[in-house]
């Protein structure tokens, strides 16, 4: 039996609509087979590329490595959009082999001393070779991936390395196992008419349709910890006891002991990130992460998030107060707790600003918010995207797109995920099925088109009633489209640098800048319509969420800075952390937490930093993004005109279409012509007052 026999034909040779994969036709059984004949496959082609006779050259080795492993990325694919996004205990377990075995397998990649020696052959004679910049910069990944992966380590080095590596990613699997088995295990069903006092008619609806999903009896409300159930409960509930209850359950997960208890993991996490960072000579882990970053040390990241941090303490302590104050007319005279917060600070937001979330909510539909994503894609960039009924996708939620340019060429296909579920785990995301590229693969097909998908976790309304998202949520699906247009607008020859295949403090500035646009006025004007009437939303309550934009700014700084030290602490440790929890709280003694404030992502359900290595060292890259997307909104700004063609087509040309292919420094020059400073960053926020700051390069 041949290896291309083993695989499900379905899982490797997509022939849906536009190339979408025939989701229906894969079964969770085949799965491990495919893996087994891919990785083979893969190994076949990588021992070909490095015994080639001939002399190395770009196209035989590096074009060569861009197209290896087609099948193997097929099924990677499938498969990891399935554990994350609609996941089972087959998938689960499988999950936990798959990681260490694909860890294994590039790990002996990394260490195939012959096609290193080809590929550092290219490196050394790159200026005579007439590469183009995309091609240079595509060598360069190459080189220095194999050389952060170990190919200049000793044997015995070698081994230890990949043994490092085979042991993190089975741990990270677990750690996110751990999470979503809390998440899911937990939910509080409420029944009495009491126990739902404060509570909007939106919340009861995605209250009921949670209960009905864990099997409670008719007439049932669940609270969950999807984050789109449980941060609106904590918000309206004006039961102290229940959102104390629901709050402690929230900040536990991954800490409650058994066998779903995550701290052992952290601690083994962190004693094998610090070994890997000193086998390969860097002092710590963090230092080995950010040498590949626009940040480039730890000193630099903290140094922009002390800066941040002190502002954002003193901004929170203030509303801390204010807080306290509607406590006391409540008759509760002690401190603010965590719990208290976004309850308090709902009802201070009313007081200052005359609106409530729940007022705001019912014009914040999400199909209107979908198509407002699209309206901005279409102004700026000049792309449609259109719905496709009737065409199946991995779960009955998800929605199909056509993305066509603006002469009917079909540009992408895009998947909407958008609805919470026991089997999805927390949190929102992009990702690719298949990125952009215009290499010819083996089969003969020239390129292939983008096949982007973004995953959220909205609540989902009960049957007949419409889904209406709360603010950060509408913000939130700006986010992941700005992500997903990443990958879309993509217009580049190597797949190593298609899409968001950038650094990690880069990555995140096509999202957080496309967020800019929902509160756009001409934006929230069109789209913020009433879902019974279809009536815009009034202009008054538009001036008064526009002028609350930084209404708990200290808040959310806090709870953010607070995650993205923590980590830099963690991961600029010089050897083993017995204790993360105690460092944990050390390093927010040290920084001043407000005991009022806990950090966004506490350590045992950081799921950025522990399950796998994406954003280790790296959370904090969403606040340096922030400082790149604060600027680059500010140059729309300055024209008059959010949607000035000019800026469009810098912005598309510069940051959304050149992926990795040119350095993100020059890029971002390319298209603001300087390189920002995090005043504008800070104003956004409302963490300083205009001329308050002296500029310097982020």
């Amino acid at each position: 039996m041949t290896m291309h026999a083993k695989i499900n034909p379905a899982l490797v040779e997509w022939k849906g609509l536009n190339g979408l994969p025939h989701f229906s036709q894969v079964k969770d059984e085949d799965f491990a087979s495919a893996f087994d004949a891919a990785l083979e496959l893969h190994n076949a082609e990588i021992d070909a590329i490095a015994n080639n006779p001939e002399s190395p050259s770009f196209g035989n080795t590096i074009t060569a490595l861009e197209i290896a492993g087609d099948d193997l990325s097929r099924v990677s694919a499938l498969f990891w959009n399935k554990a994350g996004a609609h996941t089972n205990e087959q998938i689960q377990s499988l999950e936990r082999e798959i990681a260490p075995k694909m860890s294994r397998h590039y790990s002996k990649i990394a260490m195939n001393d012959a096609l290193f020696q080809r590929v550092d052959r290219l490196w050394e004679t790159r200026e005579n070779l007439g590469l183009t910049l995309e091609e240079t910069r595509v060598l360069e990944r190459h080189w220095k991936g194999f050389v952060r992966a170990g190919a200049k380590l000793s044997k015995g080095e070698q081994e230890r390395l990949a043994a490092i590596n085979e042991r993190l990613a089975g741990l990270g699997a677990q750690f996110g196992q751990n999470v979503l088995g809390d998440e899911k295990a937990w939910s509080m069903i409420l029944t009495a008419e009491e126990d739902l006092a404060g509570l909007p008619d939106f919340l009861r609806d995605a209250m009921t349709g949670a209960a009905c999903e864990r099997g409670a009896p008719d007439g049932s409300f669940a609270v969950t910890l999807s984050r789109s159930i449980i941060e609106p409960f904590l918000t309206f509930s004006s039961r102290r006891d229940l959102r104390e209850k629901a709050f402690a359950a929230w900040v536990k997960r991954g800490e409650n002991g058994g066998e779903r208890d995550n701290i052992a993991i952290v601690r083994e996490v962190l004693a094998l990130r610090s070994e890997k960072a000193k086998l390969l000579g860097y002092p710590n882990f963090a230092a080995y992460k950010l040498d590949e970053t626009m940040a480039k040390t730890p000193a630099n990241v903290n140094d922009l998030l002390m800066k941040v941090w002190a502002k954002a303490r003193s901004k929170a302590l203030d509303e801390e107060s204010s807080l306290a104050g509607l406590m006391a007319e409540d008759g509760i005279n002690g401190p603010v707790q965590p719990h208290d917060w976004r309850y308090y600070a709902e009802k201070l937001r009313e007081r200052m600003f005359d609106f409530s979330e729940s007022e705001l909510k019912p014009y914040l539909q999400l199909e209107k918010i979908i198509d407002a994503c699209f309206d901005v894609a279409h102004r700026l960039f000049g792309i449609t995207i259109t719905e496709v009924k009737g065409v199946e996708a991995y779960h009955p939620d998800v929605r199909v797109f056509e993305v066509r340019e603006s002469d009917g060429t079909l540009k992408a296909m895009f998947l909407g995920d958008y609805f919470a579920r026991p089997s999805k785990r927390s949190g929102a995301w992009m990702s690719a099925f298949q990125s952009q590229h215009k290499l010819t693969l083996k089969n003969g097909t020239k390129g292939e088109l983008p096949i982007i998908y973004n995953v959220c976790n909205f609540a989902k309304p009960a049957e007949g009633k419409p889904a209406l998202l709360s603010l950060d949520d509408a913000r939130t699906l700006f986010h992941e489209f700005g992500h997903g247009l990443h990958g879309i607008l993509s217009d580049v020859n190597y797949p190593s640098v298609s899409g968001t295949g950038v650094s990690r403090d880069f990555v995140e500035l096509p999202s957080q800048l496309y967020e800019h646009w929902l509160t756009v006025p001409d934006i929230l004007t069109r789209y913020a319509v009433h879902y019974e009437t279809g009536a815009p939303m009034p202009k008054a309550l538009l001036d008064k969420v526009l002028a609350a934009r930084t209404f708990n700014a200290g808040f959310n700084t806090v709870e953010y800075t607070s995650s993205a030290l923590v980590d830099m602490a963690f991961h600029t440790c010089d050897g083993a952390v017995e204790d993360p929890m105690a460092l944990q709280a050390e390093v927010l003694s040290g920084i001043g937490m407000p005991s009022s404030i806990v950090m966004r992502h506490a350590t045992p359900h950081f799921q950025h930093v522990f399950s796998g290595d994406g954003y280790s060292a790296g959370y904090y890259s969403y606040m340096w993004s922030e400082v790149l997307d604060a600027d680059a909104f500010s140059a729309f700004e300055e024209t008059g005109n959010a949607f000035d063609p000019v800026m469009a087509r810098k912005l598309k040309n510069n940051i959304y279409s050149v992926g990795g292919s040119i350095d993100p420094e020059e890029t971002y020059k390319a298209f603001r012509g300087k390189l920002p400073d995090p005043d504008a960053m800070l104003k956004k926020k409302g963490l300083a007052m205009v001329g308050e700051l002296s500029g310097s390069d982020a």
